[in-house]
């Protein structure tokens, strides 16, 4: 694995398959009565958020806790930048103070690999959320939730050395919205496929690329690329997909002229009532958040469903592990995961002048 994250095209699927075996191992972390080890202690991360978030920020946060690093809040509002400060001086000042990575979102694409030139050895930089380009760690929680979706952990126990190899082969999975402004749905894509899924890109030609075939074929491998359709029609595809992964509806695109209007959107490509009565009998929704109910999905559909076939929490919980298999390999001591059979770190008392957890 390389020193960064930026894409999970670079990974290739060996990368992504490695970053899913070692989820496994940080959801069984998460269970603990106390969900902590300490594989980055006396490692720092510092989350660069140039952009507002909040379900990122929080499992970058909770993920690097959870290793025992220390973390660095930046607040791009609050900090020289809007002194007038340069990115770079800027990013070189935190760079300064220690860190070992750095997690970078930010409004324009291509930031993050910006920063990861500007980055000493030993500092790892992670893509965070740049712009339309990609989402990386979104597109692997949302991978490992399919695959543990579809093929249930061994003896439904996590951080057991399982038997199966991380895929999707055999999925049809639907990406339902506005593709082209999406960072979610290129590294959905990007995973989806390496793991073997099939893909179905759902949305109106105003919210795809102009030429969306040429887009794919332009930064997908060949073999992927094949396993990617394009269909203008959520009612003519419904039926056959295994996975409806829904895309928030921004409403910006309204002012724009790309949706004429929240009811005409709903009527084409929500997921309402109507539309949930066809869906296959094991067939499961995800979405990335944040959801507008009554547009991508009807609210009574979402309180409806099952929650094993709705995996908007599933994702969300998966998150917090797939960041800490992430950070984890980049600025762990090594590729072998601290024993997560051993008694749970926990918090030094008082009286522990040393610092160290008790056992």
């Amino acid at each position: 694995m390389s020193t960064h994250l930026l894409t999970l095209g670079e990974l290739g699927t060996q990368g992504i398959a490695e970053l899913l075996s070692l989820t496994d191992r940080f959801v069984e972390v998460g269970r603990r009565p106390i969900p902590r080890v300490p594989a980055l202690r006396g490692r720092t991360v510092a989350t660069l958020f140039f952009e507002e978030s909040t379900r990122t920020r929080l499992a970058f946060e909770t993920a690097a806790k959870r290793l025992s690093a220390d973390v660095l809040n930046f607040s791009a509002a609050s900090s020289s930048l809007s002194k007038g400060e340069s990115l770079r001086d800027t990013f070189e000042t935190v760079q300064a103070m220690g860190i070992h990575a750095a997690v970078v979102r930010h409004r324009s694409a291509g930031v993050p690999a910006q920063i990861a030139r500007w980055a000493d050895d030993g500092v790892a930089v992670l893509n965070g959320g740049d712009g339309w380009h990609a989402h990386p760690t979104q597109g692997l929680q949302d991978s490992y939730t399919l695959w543990r979706n579809f093929s249930p952990m061994p003896n439904g126990q996590p951080g057991a050395e399982a038997a199966d190899e991380p895929t999707l082969a055999g999925l049809r999975i639907g990406i339902v919205g506005d593709i082209v402004h999406s960072r979610v749905a290129r590294s959905d894509i990007e995973a989806y496929t390496a793991l073997g899924a099939s893909i179905v890109l759902v949305a109106p030609p105003t919210l795809l690329p102009a030429q969306p075939r040429d887009w794919i074929d332009c930064w997908l491998p060949a073999d992927a690329a094949k396993r990617v359709e394009i269909s203008h029609s959520l009612d003519d595809v419904l039926d056959e997909l295994d996975v409806v992964g829904l895309l928030r509806c921004q409403r910006e695109r309204m002012v724009n002229g790309l949706i004429g209007s929240v009811p005409e959107y709903v009527a084409r490509y929500g997921l309402t009532a109507e539309r949930a009565q066809r869906l296959r009998p094991d067939a499961v929704i995800t979405h990335p958040g944040p959801m507008n109910r009554g547009i991508e999905i009807a609210g009574a559909v979402f309180e409806d469903l099952a929650a094993n076939r709705v995996l908007v929490t599933q994702q969300v919980s998966h998150g917090v592990a797939a960041r800490m298999a992430v950070l984890f390999r980049l600025i762990g001591s090594g590729t072998a995961l601290p024993n997560t059979d051993a008694t749970p770190e926990a918090a030094p008392s008082e009286a522990d002048s040393t610092g160290r957890g008790s056992a």
